[in-house]
């Protein structure tokens, strides 16, 4: 905090500026206190999404969670209303549909460092 240097001979209207001075700073540093409290909990989540990130390996997990949800879509859609039969059978082509590339997927992402 920055301090204003008050002279030995000051008059009455510099020590009320002074004072001034000094409360602006003092609403200043609390209204900084207030603000990196209240983004605490926004920095966590960043810290954690981050980690997550690093901790798996994903470096397009945005793009894995719209496969996901892609992929839920065309196991949950109209067909699914059919029976079981035909979602397993659909379930059963996309995987091997699918397999190849997942598989290519993982084995280029566990080369790199």
């Amino acid at each position: 905090m920055n301090l204003p240097e008050l002279p030995q001979n000051s008059s009455r209207t510099e020590m009320r500026k002074a004072l001034i001075r000094l409360r602006m700073e003092m609403h200043r540093q609390e209204i900084r206190h207030e603000s990196a409290q209240l983004l605490q909990p926004l920095q966590r989540v960043r810290g954690m999404t981050q980690n997550l990130h690093e901790g798996l390996g994903l470096k397009h997990a945005p793009l894995w969670g719209v496969a996901a949800v892609t992929l839920l879509g065309f196991l949950t859609g109209k067909g699914a209303k059919n029976g079981g039969v035909a979602s397993l059978t659909r379930l059963v082509q996309l995987g091997t549909t699918l397999g190849p590339l997942i598989k290519l997927v993982m084995q280029g992402s566990s080369r790199k460092p």
